[in-house]
């Protein structure tokens, strides 16, 4: 056996496996060909996962607890909501989606999370943390009105419990009393054997139909006694309460109005199975907590599930990632635009000690590890929180120190409010460093950066930059932390295509301040961020064409280079604006908004190239630029349509 996995299976030698097209298969296995099913689910979702990337570890961890649910519950009839959705392979695997689990993450694929219109076992389009309670309360809340009585299971790990959606929801649910079954999937804590047999026991108890009935008959015999029985049924609940607390570590959910019921080992099916039998027949909200492995069953992920948490392909023997993932282009920069980011914050920290940075639970993503190695006592890891990090950072500014929040373009929508109220109203020195702008590639429309510009150019008191390429990124960074006022940077994922140097007039940072590149008469284009280069690529093949193509880095989107702006129209009658985002409400909306101000829509032609107005699905991110037409043959071919100049072809 290879170090690598625990595997012993042959490629072809997954037997249980191939017997299983719906979740009603599984209800004819024994226990023993459970177990051999949940070690070919495995291997399979390795296998996959090394050669297309995703997320593993969590995925690896919770098998077993996906069997079982499927095996009780009468799925999709029942309806299970996965919070976030990077735990749910083995249910697609399970749900009839086994033959196209290869094509998982990719072009035309599975998703890489729970998709309505993928399958109906997936009852929630998921991808962002902490939504599951308060889509599964929805549903069973509509279960009710319309007089059903199907189940409906919540499942979320530990750490999607950071966001403070999830106890919202789960304070409305304890209080709604209805019929809802949350399981909460512990990936970190270990617990020992014994402890482990004695929270089984007490589990198969507790959840026990038998034991309920008694609870509540004894309760009501109590009630009954005449004078005394409401007082002794106030001590009896009391002791009732002070036991479970000393045993049972559910006394906080048992507060907010659920059955608590746990912690058993989530990798035990029969356990699993027999509690979920028992927890199936009990009435309204209960919390159904499990402790599991993240990455169970392949060692490296065991040993570093954080770098197995979003993995990409990777040699499974011996975990190490492909060779070809670190090929770069000839005359593409080393470093991506995170390096770039975390490499500039610690060498600006080094000379301002009020530079604090600070992320949601994405601290290896943004980058911010290394500033948490060299900086401990300035660096902030929230958790799957950031709304509160935004008003955090806020109180940090209002205090004179200079915060930095990373944090994931898709994942600063839900700080929205605090970025408003709490940042810009009172126009507080916050930078928030806006990394996977843009299209994200694999991981799909949940994860695309596409609508920042349109959010946060709309916030008074907001400055809005772009850099477009690494070396801008650094210069951008440095002016951020010096500036009196709210800034957010937006960047994409991954390496620049290249280096633009910058013109012999361009200087220091200006706010508001962007640089034409190159000189033509025919066309003007704005670019801004990652789209300067295409930009630029595009003017050099027009150029030998002879056409003339004035090409400018607007660098800032606001406030706008309005002067720039005015030069562009006086150079040519065509001005077009280029950018990685959608088209409503983005860089090439406020560009037009400027010139209708200015009385000067009405003396040149805007043309904008953007994002399609509807979601962008997964697949590698050079190839779905190339599909929106926004790589550099893509935006020769716009420029060549606009001027009504032959269209370049593609070559086949």
């Amino acid at each position: 056996m290879k170090e690598g996995s625990s595997q012993e299976q042959k490629k072809g030698d997954r037997g249980v496996l191939a017997r299983i097209n719906s979740p009603r298969d599984l209800r004819e296995l024994s226990n023993e060909e459970l177990g051999q099913l949940a070690e070919e689910v495995r291997a399979e979702i390795i296998e996959v996962v090394s050669r297309n990337g995703g997320h593993l570890a969590s995925s690896l961890g919770v098998v077993e607890a996906t069997i079982a649910l499927h095996r009780v519950f009468d799925t999709p009839r029942d309806k299970i909501v996965w919070d976030v959705g990077h735990q749910a392979y083995a249910h697609k695997i399970l749900t009839g989606r086994r033959d196209t689990f290869k094509t998982l993450r990719q072009l035309g694929g599975l998703s890489g999370f729970p998709k309505r219109e993928e399958s109906e076992y997936d009852t929630f389009n998921t991808g962002h943390s902490s939504t599951s309670i308060s889509a599964a309360l929805g549903m069973a809340y509509a279960r009710d009105c319309q007089q059903q009585d199907y189940k409906v299971i919540a499942f979320l790990g530990d750490g999607s419990l950071t966001g403070g959606m999830a106890f919202e929801a789960l304070n409305n649910a304890g209080d709604a009393k209805t019929d809802l079954i949350v399981v909460l999937n512990h990936n970190e804590m270990s617990i020992s054997p014994s402890v482990g047999a004695l929270s089984g026991y007490l589990s198969r108890i507790i959840s026990s139909t038998v034991y309920n009935r008694a609870k509540t008959d004894v309760e009501e015999i109590v009630r009954k006694i005449p004078r005394l029985g409401s007082r002794l049924h106030r001590v009896g609940k009391r002791l009732e309460e002070t036991v479970k607390s000393l045993i049972v570590p559910g006394a906080f959910f048992e507060h907010l109005g659920f059955r608590y019921i746990g912690p058993i080992e989530g990798h035990n099916i029969e356990l699993l199975i027999n509690t979920l039998e028992n927890i199936r027949h009990l009435r309204g909200p209960i919390l159904f907590h499990i402790v599991t492995t993240k990455g169970k069953g392949y060692k490296p992920a065991e040993r570093d599930p954080a770098f197995y948490h979003g993995a990409k392909p990777f040699d499974v023997a011996t975990g190490k990632i492909n060779g070809e993932n670190h090929v770069r282009r000839p005359g593409q920069p080393e470093q991506t635009y995170t390096e770039a980011f975390a490499e500039t914050l610690i060498d600006l920290a080094r000379d301002d000690d009020r530079i604090v940075a600070m992320t949601a639970a994405m601290a290896p993503g943004t980058g911010l590890t290394k500033f948490a190695e060299a900086f401990p006592d300035r660096f902030h890891d929230v958790g799957i929180a950031e709304q509160h990090a935004t008003s955090f950072a806020a109180g940090m500014a209002s205090q004179g120190m200079r915060p930095v929040v990373a944090v994931y373009s898709t994942f600063l929508q839900r700080a929205y409010d605090q970025i408003i109220h709490d940042v810009c109203l009172q126009k507080l020195p916050v930078v928030f460093a806006v990394d996977r702008a843009g299209l994200v590639g694999e991981d799909g429309p949940t994860h695309h950066g596409l609508y920042d510009i349109a959010y946060l150019r709309s916030a008074p008191n907001m400055t809005l930059a772009a850099p477009r390429d690494t070396e801008e990124l650094k210069r951008l960074l440095g002016w951020a932390v010096g500036y009196d006022g709210p800034v957010a940077v937006r960047y994409p994922r991954g390496r620049p295509e290249g280096t633009i140097p910058p013109t012999s007039s361009a200087g220091e940072i200006e706010r508001g301040k962007g640089e034409i590149l190159v000189e033509g008469g025919d066309i003007a284009v704005l670019a801004v961020g990652s789209m300067v280069w295409p930009a630029l690529q595009a003017a050099d093949k027009m150029r030998q064409g002879g056409i003339g193509a004035t090409v400018a880095d607007a660098r800032f989107v606001r406030p706008l280079d309005l002067e720039l702006i005015h030069t562009l129209c006086a150079k040519c009658d065509t001005l077009v604006t280029i950018e990685e985002h959608v088209f409503e409400g983005g860089f090439g909306s406020a560009v037009i908004e400027s010139l209708e101000r200015e009385g000067l829509l009405g003396s040149i032609t805007v043309h904008r190239i953007a994002l399609p107005e509807d979601y962008v699905e997964q697949g590698p991110r050079s190839k779905l630029l190339e599909l929106c037409g926004l790589d550099s043959l893509g935006v020769e071919t716009r420029l060549r349509a606009i001027l009504g100049q032959p269209v370049a072809i593609k070559p086949v």
